[in-house]
């Protein structure tokens, strides 16, 4: 529960310490496999281990991929910058330091733009700032173990496969000021870094990992308050109540005249509360010093715009494009574009002519985020595993515009299309579901409806308006859904009006 901060809160600030790791076949400096899941301690090598007389080696594509992600997130390219040793004394460790970057790291002052979405719909965009991004390798993963979990472990092991997994650790300005705010960051760090194809961003998986420093302060002029440090968030859902509750811990731990301690905190999902874990080290605690195993990286001109060559459009420019190309709404780009795979899909749909047209964005953008996403998630299915293509998903669209179909035959069509495949029209055609739209036969069937109800004809004719539907309704049922919805309805009304 969130404790009660008063009426008037003070200003949070917060930053993010956010842990990405690259998806390299092979770790930082060793050959030894990155795969996840596997049998513990069989991805271990004398390097990961640190071992008398092994030197670490780069791995190119790490570099490239770190790169890739600096450009992306608007940092400048450092043309050198080292690695240094980080003392740290950790079981999961297996060096007793780790090899990260210092005071100069592989890229530097950037930004993001996140997109706050209010529960109206509207969209409020910010510019975060980036203070770097640097590399360093991962630790290995302590099990806890345990019978009786409300007393604690009683052992722990240690699984080092994760041991030498190449990170980059993108550390933002103190520019959010919410939970939300600092929840959508992480989520749009994760969205660019998936559209990249640098990472998978799985935050189960430990793949995509955030660290929150947060303060408050009486306004946004006062100087900053003592930063609390929340360790190893695993949810935008744990970041954002985390930072909400740790707000209203410090304000009402100031209003008391309580200080706030410099620390580390864990946010429990079970008490929905965050509890301190230790004292706050300090960089000088750490001890850097050059790393004497590995040389400086140089990055020149020439390889750098090669790399900003080959980036993709990014999530915001794809937002901004569909909102102002294709009419979509602020949030209609949004949920489009948080996953790769589905707004490639979309594009390709609405990109593909049927009979030398292409179809509606907007009724592409409701399908996918509708019918078939509701699909998606109930069959915990990628939109690339879909046997119905874009192409398809377009002429079932084209069908319903050029009133060969009704909504309603789409959506009876559909669950075929989403099992199976196959070509909408074809499925239309065999099923004999293709939409009635012969005049002179609306008009006979609207006469024997007509004649068949005299008394609510009459009631209608006396001022009951609202029978129309009853007829409407009866007219639908007789046609199996296919009479032309806007066709029947002006025949009817003319003809109940005599």
């Amino acid at each position: 529960m969130v404790p009660s901060s008063g009426q008037n809160s003070w200003v949070a600030v917060i930053g993010l310490e956010t842990h990405v790791q690259l998806g390299t076949d092979s770790k930082i400096f060793t050959a030894a496999s990155t795969a996840f899941g596997d049998t513990p301690n069989t991805h271990v090598d004398p390097v990961v281990f640190g071992l008398p007389g092994t030197l670490p080696v780069l791995n190119c594509k790490v570099l490239e991929y770190a790169c890739k992600a600096g450009l992306a997130i608007n940092c400048s390219i450092a043309t050198h910058s080292k690695f240094d040793r980080k003392q740290y004394f950790y079981p999961d460790l297996p060096k007793n330091y780790q090899i990260s970057q210092y005071d100069e790291p592989i890229a530097t002052d950037g930004w993001i733009e996140i997109e706050v979405i209010d529960k109206d719909g509207q969209s409020c965009t910010r510019r975060i700032g980036i203070e770097r991004l640097h590399l360093e390798e991962d630790a290995g993963k302590l099990v806890h173990g345990g019978a009786d979990q409300l007393a604690g472990s009683t052992h722990s092991l240690v699984d080092y496969n994760r041991a030498g997994v190449a990170l980059a650790e993108i550390v933002s300005r103190p520019d959010l000021r919410s939970g939300r705010e600092a929840a959508e960051y992480a989520a749009e760090l994760r969205r660019i870094m998936r559209y990249l194809g640098v990472s998978d961003g799985n935050m189960q998986e430990g793949s995509l990992r955030c660290d929150v420093n947060i303060s408050v302060r009486p306004d946004e002029d006062a100087p900053f308050g003592v930063k609390v440090e929340l360790k190893n968030m695993n949810s935008f859902s744990a970041i954002q109540k985390a930072c909400d509750y740790e707000i209203a811990r410090q304000t009402k731990a100031i209003r008391a005249g309580e200080a706030i301690l410099q620390e580390t905190r864990l946010w429990d999902e079970a008490t929905q509360r965050t509890r301190s874990m230790r004292s706050k080290e300090g960089s000088s605690d750490y001890r850097y010093f050059p790393e004497p195993d590995l040389g400086p990286i140089e990055v020149s001109a020439e390889q750098r715009e090669a790399w900003r060559a080959e980036l993709p459009e990014l999530p915001a420019a794809r937002r901004h494009r569909y909102v102002d190309v294709h009419g979509l709404s602020a949030y209609d780009a949004r949920v489009l574009t948080d996953d790769k795979p589905m707004a490639d899909y979309f594009e390709a749909a609405i990109s593909a002519e049927v009979d030398g047209r292409t179809v509606d964005a907007k009724a592409v953008a409701n399908w996918l985020m509708g019918d078939i996403s509701a699909h998606l998630n109930a069959n915990k299915l990628s939109v690339n595993a879909l046997p119905l293509g874009p192409g398809g998903l377009a002429e079932l669209v084209a069908l319903i515009q050029g009133g060969r179909i009704s909504g309603k035959i789409a959506k009876e069509i559909l669950p075929e299309l989403l099992a199976q495949g196959g070509t909408p029209g074809a499925i239309v055609e065999r099923r004999g579901l293709a939409m009635i739209t012969d005049p002179d036969l609306i008009e006979a069937i609207v006469a024997e409806l007509l004649a068949a109800h005299p008394e609510e004809v009459a009631l209608f004719r006396g001022g009951k308006n609202k029978l129309q539907g009853f007829f409407v309704g009866q007219l639908m049922k007789k046609t199996g859904g296919k009479a032309d919805p806007r066709l029947a309805n002006q025949i009817l009304s003319r003809r109940l009006r005599g």
